[in-house]
């Protein structure tokens, strides 16, 4: 009886310390007071088909909290985007901050999150004007690091492999590191002429001359805008006096 009895025990503190690893602070609270009111009302369940149906119990209740953070999560991933609709950069931010802490492995968020930090690193302006800029850094140094993660997730994911080229070309000025990333993304969108006047420009300041005139051209021959097509000559026009 004994044994049985540490069993129930054990069983009980297992259980609950899953469950709560699964849930915010106020699912927390709320499964406690559920638990509490369903040991009461189990009793103390000694044989083995009163632990399994305890274990049942807390199961269910374990789905019911599953399927509601669930929602939570999903509810911030949309109330953030409708943020970036508005250009809000620094809510929608947080919404995807706390929606990752329901779905830490989706890749979607890490982007929309790099995108935001990309944004907010041009409003953190040195308003006490002393040369400190460290805030502005991080914001881009979240940036980078949610683009990696996406791309860790999913190495095919176009909107991450653009966006990492972008900050790397435009905001870090690290065209060499980018170069890699452009080039995966337009072998899988063949036909973009904004991934391709990035890229023209990471091989112009790495000095890949060459490469960078024969993405020139292919916009020329390409893009059905003739003010793309204006650019891209005038673009190859300058290449072309470095060599």
């Amino acid at each position: 009886m004994k044994n049985l009895k540490t069993v129930k025990i054990l069983s009980v503190l297992a259980l609950t310390s899953l469950l709560f690893s699964a849930c915010n602070v106020n699912s927390k609270q709320l499964l406690a007071k559920r638990i509490k009111h369903m040991q009461e009302a189990s009793g103390n369940p000694v044989s083995i088909e009163e632990i399994k149906s305890a274990i049942n119990k807390y199961d269910e209740q374990a789905k019911q909290v599953q399927m509601k953070n669930g929602k939570i999560g999903l509810w911030y991933k949309i109330l953030g985007t409708r943020y970036i609709d508005r250009k809000m950069y620094g809510e929608a931010l947080k919404c995807f901050q706390t929606a990752l802490e329901f779905y830490p492995e989706n890749p979607n968020l890490y982007y929309y999150t790099a995108v935001c930090a990309g944004y907010m690193s041009h409003a953190a302006l040195d308003f006490d004007a002393v040369g400190n800029f460290e805030k502005k850094q991080n914001y881009l140094n979240l940036s980078e690091s949610a683009y990696l993660r996406a791309l860790q997730i999913d190495p095919r994911l176009t909107t991450a492999l653009y966006g990492i080229g972008v900050l790397y070309v435009f905001e870090l000025d690290e065209n060499e590191k980018a170069i890699p990333y452009l080039e995966r993304y337009l072998d899988i969108e063949t036909r973009s002429i904004d991934g391709m006047f990035v890229l023209a420009r990471a091989y112009y300041s790495t000095e890949q001359y060459d490469k960078a005139v024969q993405l020139y051209d292919r916009i020329i021959s390409t893009s059905k805008s003739a003010e793309k097509r204006a650019e891209a000559e005038a673009n190859k026009k300058v290449v072309l006096e470095r060599f």
